[in-house]
């Protein structure tokens, strides 16, 4: 089983789309993190609580595969089954904790906390800075669909990846392969 766990903004198979024909040889589990569509929504999302329901979901020969935030939650997630994994793939996790102190990671911690800071603005303009903060391509409707209004709203209430305390002690020690794959954007990732 290959288990892609999303980040934020696009949800579930938003950011998985070009993963689809791995599922003509490998059992694919895409699950929508709790407080994203269509889901309920949440007036907090956390990434502990996050990595707890994913977790739960591991069955023993698992390859976990997050993506952004949904790396954060897959590195938390793996540490509390490291015997469940076969293996480990997080894609630009914004684990930033890590990272303390590299002027890259400084910056761009600094300019998220402000543009999250901001309060009263649409879910569009929050994508819009989000996206030319973390140095993305924006491809973002003028009009919303509401699917995608509902996964911004998520996204604005997503505690700050830089306060994951990661056990990479746990996740260095663990008996499966781990992949890192960054520098596709903001090179604060690299410093991760």
């Amino acid at each position: 089983m290959v288990m892609l766990v999303h980040g934020s903004v696009l949800p579930g198979w938003g950011t998985f789309a070009a993963q689809r024909p791995l599922a003509d040889d490998h059992q694919l589990v895409v699950p929508y993190r709790t407080g994203y569509p269509p889901n309920p929504p949440l007036e907090r999302i956390d990434f502990e609580v996050q990595a707890g329901e994913i977790a739960k979901l591991i069955e023993p020969g698992t390859h976990l595969v997050g993506h952004s935030y949904g790396g954060v939650v897959s590195l938390l997630a793996a540490a509390k089954v490291p015997g469940r994994l076969r293996s480990l793939t997080v894609i630009e996790p914004p684990a930033f904790g890590v990272a303390r102190g590299n002027p890259d990671v400084e910056e761009l911690v600094k300019r998220v906390a402000e543009h999250y800071a901001v309060v009263g603005r649409t879910p569009r303009d929050f994508a819009l800075g989000f996206v030319a903060l973390v140095g993305a391509t924006p491809n973002i409707p003028e009009v919303l669909p509401p699917e995608v209004e509902a996964s911004l709203r998520a996204s604005m209430v997503e505690r700050d990846p830089t306060e994951a305390q990661v056990p990479f002690d746990a996740i260095r020690e663990a008996p499966f392969p781990v992949l890192v794959i960054s520098g596709g954007h903001h090179p604060a990732f690299d410093g991760v």
